[in-house]
């Protein structure tokens, strides 16, 4: 049996990305459909990710929510180029 799942609404994070302004978007996409996806490339825009998911833990947490997330390695094509980045997929548990 295959479970159809809609899909999953993508926000791509870069260095310069505010984190408290990432973390709405997370708790909007959340509490609308249950599950964003993060894309990050580079050390910079991985950092702003992680500190914008844990911000978002906390808009959530009075709604009942519980957030997880699952990290997992992408390859992302930037103007013909290949880059490895981060998919960091959030949901409630």
């Amino acid at each position: 049996m295959t479970v159809e799942r809609a899909p999953v609404e993508v926000l791509k994070v870069s260095a310069t990305s505010k984190p408290v302004a990432v973390a709405g978007a997370i708790a909007g996409v959340i509490r609308s459909k249950g599950r964003v996806e993060i894309q990050a490339i580079g050390a910079g825009a991985i950092n702003q990710a992680v500190k914008a998911i844990a911000i978002s833990r906390g808009y959530v947490a009075p709604g009942g929510l519980d957030l997880v997330c699952i990290p997992a390695f992408i390859d992302i094509s930037i103007d013909g180029e290949e880059r490895t980045g981060i998919r960091l997929l959030v949901e409630s548990r």
